[in-house]
């Protein structure tokens, strides 16, 4: 039993037959080291705790946050819960607690990635630096380790711990940049060099860029590129709370996608980064979004699930009764071709390594404008050839990986950072037939 566990049942006690009552608890520690022309400028840590507590008096629901652990601080949260709930109108759509269900157990934590040091995430920002000594490098390397509890009045009861590593900056010529990123849950496994020997090469790589005129252009995308698709078609699209008002493009059933394309989410995995239970203590377990092509699910929480008739999918979260339910274990199937090999059969067309500053226009066609970033690369007759300017995109992101428009997939998937994020998505590159760019980056 961990920490968070305890606090978990401690204030599952002290609510006792007052109200139903669930509560999550994370006890741990974030550390940062961040970095600027090429020195350390930063280093942060924090043991922290969150508290999240929700109770339910006869359908009337309030839930409240707390960082306290003594016994006076976990009583005072409590009778707050009650007293806000007492207030509250009734919720006709409160669909109850998760009952006694059993949940793997989770211990996905490193034990060196636990206790790293700040000596430990400098010789990884290090690594990134001295990849390019010519260059002024910007960035951060971080660490985490989390205990999560969690308990309700029913007699759920479920714990895990979790530990995440990352590395993700930049090397700038003074004209260009090139970015590099790696997440893993080990940061053993992180390796600054390779990860700034990539920034590097497409730093050098983009001198020299020169504008070109908008319109449809093959690209291949990076990784990072794939997983910006992927995390806004997941919270804008395979969302139970955005299908049931209506804003998103989900038709299950459907060829929506490219038969290349199949998406899941994978929190059993091996190496899966987060605990198998949400928020509300339901399992996690493995999700089809997009299956061949064919769109095959949706993520519920408690409450879109019964709207919707169906079960939990386990993807509640402290915010999904406002956002709604939302996956984190994502991962596109990889498919069989080298990056290279995309390369060589693109005739004329545009390489992608970053996207940034994405806005969507319409949810559900899924238009996002957006722009690319630290290298965007012309590719004539097989080959790289040069840097263009940076672009901005106004593009379906369904077409943009719909049927037909999916050439080939990459064998390269891993942890790819996104708009939303690290930790959420291993994406491999794509080779797609179009994308519309719309303009300049001023434009």
């Amino acid at each position: 039993m961990n920490e968070a566990q305890v606090i978990a049942d401690r204030l599952i006690e002290i609510v006792g037959d007052r109200a139903e009552a669930e509560a999550t608890v994370s006890t741990g520690r974030e550390a940062l080291t961040r970095f600027a022309n090429s020195f350390i400028h930063q280093n942060v840590g924090e043991d922290a705790v969150a508290i999240r507590l929700r109770v339910a008096v006869d359908g009337r629901v309030a839930a409240l946050t707390g960082n306290l652990v003594d016994d006076e601080a976990l009583q005072r949260l409590v009778d707050d819960a009650l007293e806000a709930a007492s207030l509250q109108p009734v919720d006709a759509e409160w669909a109850g607690l998760t009952p006694p269900t059993p949940v793997n157990s989770s211990d996905r934590s490193d034990p060196a990635t636990a206790a790293a040091s700040p000596e430990d995430r400098a010789e990884v920002v290090r690594q990134f630096i001295a990849a390019g000594p010519d260059y002024l490098a910007a960035g951060y390397c971080d660490t985490s380790d989390q205990q999560i509890g969690f308990a309700n009045s029913l007699g759920q009861r479920a714990a895990g711990r979790n530990t995440r590593a990352s590395i993700d900056g930049i090397h700038q010529t003074g004209e260009s940049a090139g970015s590099g990123h790696q997440t893993s849950r080990s940061i053993g496994d992180l390796d600054g060099a390779a990860t700034g020997g990539q920034a590097t090469s497409l730093a050098r790589q983009g001198m020299g860029a020169y504008d070109i005129k908008p319109g449809h252009y093959e690209v291949v995308l990076s990784p990072e590129c794939v997983a910006t698709i992927i995390v806004f078609l997941t919270f804008y699209g395979f969302n139970g709370k955005a299908v049931e008002d209506g804003r998103s493009f989900v038709d299950l059933g459907a060829e929506q996608f490219d038969p290349k394309v199949t998406l899941v989410d994978d929190p059993l995995s091996e190496d899966a980064l987060w605990v198998p239970f949400d928020a509300e203590g339901t399992p996690r377990v493995g999700l089809d979004l997009i299956r061949n092509g064919i769109t095959s699910g949706v993520t519920h929480d408690r409450r879109t699930a019964a709207k919707a008739g169906v079960e939990s999918t386990g993807h509640a979260h402290e915010a999904s009764a406002a956002w709604g339910p939302m996956a984190a274990n994502l991962r596109i199937q990889a498919g069989g071709t080298e990056f290279e090999d995309m390369i060589s059969t693109v005739e004329r067309g545009l390489y992608v390594t970053t996207f940034n500053y994405c806005r969507v226009l319409d949810p559900k066609s899924m238009v996002v404008t957006g722009l690319s970033r630290n290298g965007t690369f012309m590719i004539e007759h097989g080959k790289i050839t040069g840097a263009v300017t940076n672009l901005r995109f106004t593009q379906s992101f369904i077409s943009g990986i719909g049927p037909g428009n999916v050439m080939t997939v990459g064998n390269d998937v891993r942890y790819a950072d996104s708009e939303f994020g690290a930790g959420f998505v291993r994406a491999p590159s794509l080779q797609l037939a179009s994308w519309n760019f719309t303009g300049g980056a001023e434009g």
